[in-house]
């Protein structure tokens, strides 16, 4: 319990400085906290990762602002962060749990007034997958993915395929209509939160930051994404996004190291880099100012 107490403190600490305020530390000089909430997975029988959601506020006084903002108008958005569950064989829990993360995110954005949403965090997904596409569409017919491809994953060496072509790639449905693992009632159960359907959906229309400001081809992917956020043993490539609402717009991102450069690492962590992820980073401004 106390492990997952500062896991929670540290990764809203992380969630102020990645949206808030690039390089300054001093964040809720322009931001006050109005509301948190977090999530633990096992609470819902989904593995023991956790996610947090809050409202942010912005001062109505900051002197390094140039943006006036009156009382009867305050800015305010819902921020989040979640970690996913890394096994890719269980990609019903993983979905599951993108799933419950969006679905608090919508009710905690319509209870403050349908105010903007921004949220981050480690899905475990590539930008190939159907996890990915969930996100992004709203909307997932589990019966046309194999679970244990879902989340785009692979496990085999980075060095023993060309990078571009490493994502594995959710199983079409086979010449007899059925695929490999099919998904059972409890799966389904957790994919869903046991919805009479087999699809899944959620109700935040979201973009992807870093495919909103134009990067490079040493960097980014052909959605925009980075190219790798993290690089161990058995994979190489992006599973760490920040996502927005229309009400946000995306002005500038951290781009991260490219590939060549990261494979000279001989892995991560290392003596010199203590995460096995590259830190991700973006700057959000209100559409209408």
């Amino acid at each position: 319990m106390q492990a997952s107490y500062v896991f929670r403190r540290l990764t809203v600490l992380m969630i102020s400085m990645v949206f808030l305020k690039i390089g300054d530390f001093k964040v809720f000089t322009r931001f006050k906290l109005l509301d948190y909430q977090h999530i633990e997975f096992d609470r819902f029988d989904m593995r023991n990762n956790v996610a947090q959601l809050c409202v942010l506020e912005m001062n109505h006084k900051d002197p390094k602002s140039k943006l006036s903002i009156r009382p009867s108008d305050p800015r305010r958005l819902v921020v989040g962060n979640i970690h996913v569950l890394f096994n890719p064989k269980r990609g019903d829990i993983k979905l599951g749990q993108v799933r419950l993360f969006l679905e608090k995110a919508y009710k905690l954005s319509q209870e403050w007034g349908n105010i903007p949403v921004a949220i981050a965090g480690d899905l475990n997904s590539t930008p190939q997958s159907a996890i990915y596409d969930f996100i992004a569409s709203a909307d997932l017919d589990t019966q046309l993915h194999d679970r244990r491809q879902i989340s785009g994953q692979s496990e085999v060496e980075p060095k023993k395929r060309s990078f571009r072509k490493r994502y594995a790639v959710s199983a079409a449905v086979s010449a007899s209509g059925s695929l490999p693992n099919a998904w059972s009632k409890e799966e389904l159960q957790f994919a869903t939160g046991g919805q009479a359907s087999t699809h899944v959906q959620h109700q935040l229309k979201l973009h992807s930051a870093y495919s909103g400001v134009p990067g490079t081809h040493r960097t980014r992917d052909q959605r925009g994404e980075p190219l790798a956020t993290t690089y161990h043993s058995r994979f190489l490539g992006t599973v760490d996004y920040i996502w927005h609402t229309k009400e946000l717009v995306p002005v500038r991102v951290l781009e991260t190291l490219p590939t060549d450069v990261l494979t000279r690492t001989c892995r991560l962590p290392s003596e010199k880099w203590g995460s096995d992820h590259l830190a991700i980073a973006c700057e959000l401004g209100f559409v209408n100012d």
